[in-house]
């Protein structure tokens, strides 16, 4: 692990339920004393805020990140691995946090492969 690395990342969708994961990253940084971020990667072109439950559920996160003292960022693009990744080299990130199954399973092996330095946490969660 890179010795300066010193934030633990949590990847959101747009479901409330991704509150969960927010708050496994929460603990994990208490545990290792770091820093926490919140992101959210949406393709350009996606209308973020264009379906009312997404929104919702989007301002909801961006509400239990900040009561855990992180700040939530969104991102665009259309590599959302690549970007992950690049953000978490910039950002000294140690630990990063993402949950569900299918899709992000590849994400998250892409990952791994990009920044073998960075502990992954993948946490099931029902969106």
């Amino acid at each position: 692990m890179n010795e300066s690395a010193d934030q633990v990342l949590v990847c959101v969708t747009r479901q409330k339920a991704c509150e969960q994961l927010i708050r496994t990253g929460a603990q994990l940084a208490r545990e290792r004393d770091m820093g926490l971020m919140v992101v959210h990667v949406a393709p350009f072109g996606e209308n973020i805020l264009g379906n009312p439950q997404e929104g919702e559920a989007l301002d909801y996160l961006f509400t239990i990140a900040k009561q855990y003292g992180a700040a939530m960022q969104m991102l665009r693009s259309e590599d959302v691995a690549g970007t992950l990744a690049e953000y978490a080299r910039e950002h000294a990130v140690a630990c990063m946090v993402l949950g569900g199954s299918g899709k992000p399973r590849s994400l998250l092996r892409e990952l791994k492969a990009g920044l073998p330095q960075v502990d992954f946490h993948m946490e099931e969660y029902k969106g």
